[in-house]
């Protein structure tokens, strides 16, 4: 193989990731504040008091992850014109 196309792969890998860790954070996100408003007392949900960074750190992550993979990307495709 060579540089471009492994450059290209890293790319993707980095890409499919993120899309996943960003897609797990907005679920998880979901799912707490789901949960939140079907308790009675829902005075964290409104106070929004005590914090839960786990889902911001998992879309911050993945926010990340894909324009880090998308950069690499397009590395890849200089590369590749440059070598042609």
């Amino acid at each position: 193989m060579d540089g471009p196309a492994i450059v290209a792969i890293l790319g993707a890998v980095f890409t499919l990731f993120g899309a996943a860790l960003l897609y797990w954070g907005v679920r998880e996100e979901k799912q707490y504040y789901e949960s939140m408003a079907r308790r009675p007392d829902a005075r964290e949900f409104v106070t929004r008091f005590p914090m839960r960074p786990e889902p911001g750190g998992l879309k911050a992550g993945g926010i990340i992850g894909m324009v880090l993979g998308l950069a690499l990307f397009v590395l890849a495709l200089v590369l590749w014109l440059i070598a042609s």
